[in-house]
């Protein structure tokens, strides 16, 4: 692959002359096309002389002439092999082609997060002091000037910069994939050392307080809060879960495939407490399609943004003068914790689906996992 100082950037891939033949000592006919390898302009000659008649000579003129056209208004050069001819496909067209991939993605805050990437990594390119134009250029220079960029003139964290490392690791698959690129120059690239992370659990004085101050006010986001500490259900699933997916029989929650983070289906317990708050706010009387958290966190056939809870969150940790590394997620860390130091790491790894599972659960559908008992009357702070 040729090196980025041979491009110049500002020249267009499909810049030509037209072919015109040149009658004379010798006959040939001739074009001026842009070379990418080397960044300018280069005259290719297609020579006649080897045909006997002046007659032949104009016809064959006319069909080179012809036929180079319509590949000049394609794009193509005669300086680029077919195969590496992809590999000069303008960087937008490609990121275009893959936004449009991205809005068949299923889950919407896989899209939100990939497409504000794609945005950050255009913000980017439009600071430097030639931006790359080429699929070509998107190289493991280019990719790691990115991550400086995500780390330090946006201040993430090191799990955030490597969280984008892969991500540039995928894009360059799917480049990959449509022949613009050979091989992934983000492979390349190592992790940085990651800080501990930012989230913290809740005391069990905390949740004390979240439960008294939202029983009055909101009781429909506490039963929310209630789900993430007690199930772990992720808030990207738990917008997706149906009353027809609650057996209140088994006191269970089923996970399918479509909505989990993992692909796999799956179930988890339901706690007395959950099953008892569910009861009291007559949640069984509506439709068993109703989503349970829709919009306003009542049951709903519309079904809602797992936004909503981190923006009720935010709501009530301002409420309660909570700093922000307490977050939504943190009830789950404060459940698997609690239920750990009472029920025992299993039953809390199996709650929590994680992915060591024995050799049994390896020829389990979801339906099939076992519901722990413990996990049901499992009695916690919240």
């Amino acid at each position: 692959m040729c090196s980025r100082k041979k491009l110049s950037s500002q020249v267009e891939l499909q810049s030509y002359t037209f072919p015109k033949l040149h009658i004379g000592k010798s006959w040939y006919v001739d074009f001026l096309a842009y070379d990418p390898a080397e960044g300018r302009m280069k005259r290719k000659k297609y020579m006649l002389d080897n045909i006997p008649t002046k007659t032949q000579r104009r016809t064959r003129a006319a069909e080179i002439i012809s036929s180079t056209v319509k590949l000049l208004r394609t794009g193509w050069s005669p300086w680029v092999d077919a195969s590496a001819a992809r590999s000069y496909t303008l960087l937008d067209t490609a990121l275009s082609k893959y936004e449009r991939y991205l809005e068949k993605l299923q889950r919407y805050q896989t899209r939100k997060m990939y497409q504000s990437r794609v945005n950050i990594m255009r913000e980017y390119n439009a600071t430097l002091p030639i931006p790359i134009k080429y699929v070509y250029q998107f190289d493991k220079a280019f990719i790691s000037g990115f991550l400086d960029y995500v780390f330090y003139e946006r201040e993430t964290t090191g799990r955030t910069r490597n969280n984008y490392k892969g991500w540039c690791s995928s894009l360059a698959s799917y480049f990959i994939e449509h022949a613009w690129l050979t091989e992934n120059p983000a492979e390349k690239i190592r992790s940085i050392e990651e800080t501990a992370k930012k989230r913290r659990p809740l005391s069990k004085e905390q949740l004390k307080v979240l439960k008294l101050h939202l029983s009055s006010k909101h009781p429909y986001f506490l039963l929310a809060c209630m789900f993430e500490y007690y199930t772990f259900i992720r808030p990207t699933e738990l917008c997706n879960v149906t009353i027809g997916d609650i057996n209140i029989k088994e006191q269970s929650v089923y996970i399918p495939a479509s909505i989990s983070k993992n692909k796999r289906d799956g179930k988890v317990a339901l706690n007395d407490t959950l099953i008892k708050m569910m009861l009291d706010l007559n949640i069984f009387k509506h439709h068993s399609r109703c989503y349970l958290f829709g919009k306003g966190l009542l049951p709903s056939e519309k079904k809602a943004s797992s936004e909503i809870f981190r923006r009720e969150w935010i709501k009530l940790r301002k409420e309660l003068k909570w700093p922000d590394c307490y977050q939504f997620y943190s009830l789950k860390d404060s459940g698997i914790r609690d239920i750990a130091n009472s029920e025992g790491i299993v039953i809390a790894r199996d709650q929590a689906r994680h992915t060591d599972i024995s050799t049994t659960n390896k020829y389990l559908t979801g339906r099939d996992l076992p519901i722990h008992d413990e996990a049901k009357h499992f009695e916690g702070e919240l």
